[in-house]
């Protein structure tokens, strides 16, 4: 029998999970070069189907998948329909390189395109890559890759784009293990949302052999292979403790009484009747964009409304946060040309989209004013990539004019945190997504596993940004929610209550263990956690100082150790 050894990765997000191996296979090798080919409208026609074999398989899963899952999945089904993709494989083939090695030639071109563009378009080159894969086994008449599972397994590969996990059958999937990638990548996205234990970051994961038993313990960033029987023991107590915390449906409040709301975070109304019917307090984060992705033209005004009545209704009188239009960048919209920027990550995107195509967030205020009518002050919407005060006060008055009582922006900028005062002068509350906080603040792509040390969300320099806002917050007298990725970490929520943070919006996975570790410490030991960590001068040392003053037994319950 094997000894027990541990592999250290990065967490993405919690879960425990046992079982064999699976090796997600590779991507089929190209042939040797053949020959001109001899018919080369043959040869573009083969092209063309494979393209569209491919493109229309990725818009079938995103039209059956949900949420974060169906928004990645049709944008990367708009790579697969690219008319200028498709067009160079066709200008390739026509100076005579073979079908097969003309797509992996042209799109190794617009990879190393979107790779010089910076983040966050170079965040979707592994889209990019899983689409050229797809469509090269399509033209060598080979299996696509990916994994076939006739078990409940651990999926384990070099990397997964959003297309390789959504083509999983995810009733047997029990955790995702990947070399590569990053704890705000869209694989680990995706798993968190579906509650799928994942590990990323994991050097040496695909060395393991097809079939060995591992586990995943993702709150302690570990991956254990050939576990003990004590191992697999201790790992099963703890499922068991986290099975019987999803029975605690208390509203999310310290030991003491102190309010913190738990709220969801969904992209369709799909995920809004699902996440109803946990103890969510209600939708903190809806994603609009799924609306959007994938389409030719917009939805109208009518479709919008009918969504987002979907969603209040599923929620009754709870309170529901949608996220105006996110798009652009790396979210381009098929009927929305902008201009080719220089850098797209810091361009027109989410609200800035309103400079050059006012139409589209005029349609959803009105969409959501007309809900807003039946569902009054339960409703509240707000605007990402907000920088300055005055586009605060510009789009507030809009929601307001439109019938919306509550509206706010989101702070994912270092100048909408340091002019949080400002903001909040004009905002009626603002909610922080610090996934892209810490990468505009650290100037760190938040999906590169090499400067994952640099995003980690405990960086002082984060934390102090989070602090500042939510003291304008407690300040101004307005609520200051958290909707990012740090909501869903049971020992940052600590943290986040002691600031001031009012509510903490995650994928409902995470509810239970975020609220257990609430209930059990005062709002004063939140306070003494949060002040060790902002005086920290680096994120081990930050999230070292708050783990020193929780409860041990709260730390061994969580795996927080």
């Amino acid at each position: 029998m094997s000894e027990e050894r541990v592999l250290d990765g990065l967490s993405a997000g919690r879960g425990i999970a046992v079982g064999p191996v699976a090796i997600v296979h590779s991507a089929p090798p190209l042939p040797e070069p053949e020959p001109t080919p001899a018919d080369p409208q043959a040869a573009t026609t083969a092209i063309d189907e494979a393209f569209a074999v491919v493109a229309e398989a990725l818009t079938a899963q995103a039209a059956a998948a949900e949420g974060t899952v169906a928004e990645v999945l049709g944008a990367t089904a708009l790579m697969a329909a690219d008319p200028a993709l498709i067009g160079e494989t066709h200008r390739l083939v026509g100076e005579g390189t073979p079908p097969a090695h003309a797509v992996h030639a042209a799109v190794a071109q617009f990879a190393e395109i979107l790779t010089a563009a910076g983040p966050p378009l170079s965040e979707r080159v592994t889209d990019l890559d899983s689409v050229r894969d797809r469509v090269v086994a399509h033209l060598l008449d080979v299996p696509a890759p990916g994994v076939t599972l006739s078990e409940p397994s651990i999926i384990v590969a070099v990397d997964l784009a959003p297309a390789d996990t959504a083509a999983l059958d995810l009733g047997l999937v029990a955790g995702i293990v990947t070399e590569q990638g990053g704890p705000t990548s869209h694989t680990a996205i995706i798993a968190g949302q579906l509650g799928i234990p994942c590990l990323v970051r994991v050097a040496g994961a695909t060395s393991i052999p097809a079939g060995a038993t591992v586990a995943i313990d993702a709150a302690a960033g570990r991956l254990i292979v050939a576990p003990s029987a004590e191992t697999r023991a201790e790992l099963e107590r703890r499922a068991g403790a986290d099975a019987a915390m999803a029975e605690d449906t208390a509203a999310g409040a310290t030991s003491d009484g102190h309010p913190v709301a738990l709220l969801a975070n969904i992209g369709t109304a799909e995920d809004a009747e699902r996440a109803a019917a946990t103890a969510a307090e209600g939708v903190g984060l809806m994603r609009t964009e799924v609306q959007f992705l994938g389409r030719a033209e917009a939805p109208s005004v009518e479709e919008q409304a009918e969504a987002f009545r979907r969603v209040v209704a599923a929620f009754g009188e709870r309170k529901v946060v949608v996220r105006t239009l996110d798009a652009g960048s790396d979210k381009p919209l098929a009927f929305a040309h902008q201009t080719e920027e220089e850098n797209p990550a810091l361009g027109v995107r989410g609200y800035r989209l309103c400079r050059t195509l006012p139409a589209l967030l005029d349609g959803q205020l009105t969409a959501l004013g007309a809900v807003a009518a039946s569902a009054g002050e339960s409703l509240w919407v707000m605007a990402p990539m907000v920088a300055t005060a005055a586009e605060t006060r510009a789009f507030v008055t809009a929601a307001h004019a439109a019938g919306i009582a509550q509206a706010g922006v989101m702070v994912e900028v270092p100048a909408a945190a340091l002019m949080a005062a400002e903001i909040l002068a004009e905002a009626d509350f603002v909610s922080l997504g610090t996934n892209d906080l810490a990468q505009y603040t650290m100037a760190a792509d938040r999906l590169s596993g090499t400067l994952a040390d640099l995003t980690n969300l405990w960086q002082p320099a984060v934390l102090r940004l989070v602090c500042h806002v939510a003291t304008a917050g407690i300040t101004a007298g307005k609520p200051v929610g958290v909707c990012g990725e740090s909501a869903s970490d049971p020992l940052m929520a600590l943290v986040l209550a002691g600031f001031g943070i009012t509510s903490l919006s995650m994928s409902p996975p995470a509810l239970p263990a975020v609220r257990f570790a609430l209930r059990r410490h005062t709002l004063d030991q939140c306070k003494a956690m949060a002040a060790a960590a902002y005086d920290a001068t680096s994120a081990e040392e930050a999230r070292a100082a708050a783990l020193a003053l929780v409860d041990p037994a709260v730390a061994a319950q969580l795996g927080l150790g």
